[in-house]
């Protein structure tokens, strides 16, 4: 049957998709996500505006409740248990990154997690069942992405999780709550009035609240869907519709269910080696490549013989910082990236603590970059390149240029090296056994009969005073 509007059309692939649909090469792709994305989210629990927002979230009470990643002694209602892990997720820029431009994840791994926890006990969740919704969320992403034109780029208007983010997690918890067609239909069309967040907050502790956003809204449009709320069903079809958020828009029906082959299958995600926007990594790489040229052994870098660095990277103004002062800030220079690589031959977890931001050296060096934006150097993830160059007092100059960084879809992240982020991020609050046992159930996902076996790994460790009486 031919459906003549995308958005029905979108709703017949959310209800009608199977585990019988999912392949091997889909599933081995999307469980290195889900691993990558538990790590940053633990790790993110650490981080100030985790603590801003754990605050705020804390007032809201329900009889259903779920647990925010590693804080055994905090649950909230689901679809704030969701805000907090897509905040954490989001906090340190650290989580994945997809071809269109987003981060895919985030928006929807904490919406399965809540739900798979928060529903009743009867209703068993299979790791399968996991898997399925998580990639009809991805997939969903993928889709709407493609488009337009302008997702190609790296965005200058809208921050993407928080609109393609907001109805994939609508449509991963439609599929997850065995909506009917037209519920994910409705679905959709109220996820639409919950998107959008500006770029302007990028840099801020504001930019993580918007992953956090995308996932509690997600759902909440999956729960009133449910309820009976109605929306407009072309909310697709329409430039008044989801077009609103792209001046290109040209929408598609999507292909019946019997051709359906999925986005990810096509297109692998990036994951980051260090928590800063991805464009910052080609800077890395080159710039380790220089220092090569002037540091040998173990010395320190000979920063007063410094007289310029020049960037030569695409035009992308929220990532053109020069003198960073806060963490945000820092984790989206080009400046200090390169800086920091220079000095110190790599960038780390503590590369963007306010000690190493404000250290004199560095500032010494950022005061001599100069960016340039080659007419070649296209704003996208998959064709940029940065080109780094250091001249000395003597009128030497050391250039060298990466294309593709380790990490980015063409240069994957070793299955070891992925999982040993992933022990970096988790250790930081799980013990090492339940960091190792995380990595088992992960690997074996399509095998797990039970999510709660996940959902009770993801609590975290009971509170001391709890751990005592227990024993």
């Amino acid at each position: 049957m031919m459906l003549k509007s995308v958005t029905e059309s979108f709703a017949r692939v959310i209800h009608g998709l199977t585990v019988g649909h999912l392949t091997d090469h889909v599933i081995q792709r999307s469980k290195r996500m889900i691993l990558d994305t538990l790590g940053v989210g633990f790790l993110g629990t650490s981080t100030e505006v985790f603590h801003k927002a754990s605050e705020y979230s804390k007032i809201y009470n329900s009889n259903a409740s779920s647990s925010v990643w590693g804080q055994s002694d905090l649950r909230l209602p689901p679809p704030y248990a969701a805000f907090m892990n897509g905040v954490a997720i989001h906090s340190m820029d650290f989580d994945d990154t997809w071809h269109p431009a987003t981060h895919p994840s985030g928006a929807v791994l904490p919406v399965l997690t809540a739900l798979s926890e928060a529903l009743p006990s009867s209703q068993k969740f299979s790791g399968l069942d996991l898997l399925l919704a998580f990639n009809v969320g991805i997939e969903i992403q993928g889709r709407l992405m493609h488009f337009s034109k302008e997702a190609s780029d790296i965005p200058k208007r809208f921050h993407p999780p928080s609109v393609v983010g907001t109805l994939g997690s609508a449509a991963a918890a439609s599929k997850f709550l065995g909506l009917s067609m037209p519920e994910c239909q409705e679905a959709l069309a109220i996820a639409v009035s919950h998107a959008g967040a500006p770029m302007a907050n990028a840099a801020t502790q504001t930019k993580p609240l918007h992953m956090g956003n995308a996932a509690k809204h997600g759902m909440e449009a999956a729960f009133l869907a449910m309820l009976g709320l109605q929306g407009n069903k072309q909310v697709l079809d329409m430039h008044t519709g989801f077009g609103a958020f792209y001046a290109n828009y040209s929408p598609k029906v999507l292909p019946n269910l019997e051709s359906h082959t999925w986005l990810l299958g096509q297109q692998d995600v990036a994951f980051k080696r260090f928590p800063a926007h991805l464009a910052t990594h080609w800077v890395a790489d080159a710039a380790a490549s220089v220092r090569k040229h002037l540091v040998t052994d173990r010395a320190p870098l000979p920063t007063d013989h410094i007289e310029k660095i020049v960037l030569r990277i695409p035009d992308v103004q929220y990532v053109n910082r020069p003198f960073p002062d806060s963490e945000h800030e820092a984790r989206h220079s080009f400046q200090y990236v390169a800086c920091a690589t220079l000095l110190d031959g790599h960038v780390t977890v503590p590369s963007f603590h306010k000690s190493q931001i404000s250290r004199p050296q560095v500032r010494e060096l950022l005061s001599k970059v100069k960016l340039e934006h080659p007419g070649d150097n296209l704003p996208s993830f998959n064709t940029l390149y940065c080109e780094v160059s250091v001249t000395l007092s003597d009128g030497a100059t050391f250039t060298e240029c990466s294309d593709t960084f380790y990490g980015h879809w063409r240069k994957p992240l070793s299955q070891e090296d992925l999982r040993e982020k992933f022990r970096a991020n988790a250790s930081s609050m799980l013990s090492c056994d339940r960091v190792e046992r995380l990595i088992e159930i992960v690997d074996n996902l399509e095998d797990l009969g039970d999510c709660s076996v996940l959902t009770t790994l993801l609590k975290g460790p009971p509170p001391p005073e709890m751990a005592s009486k227990s024993i």
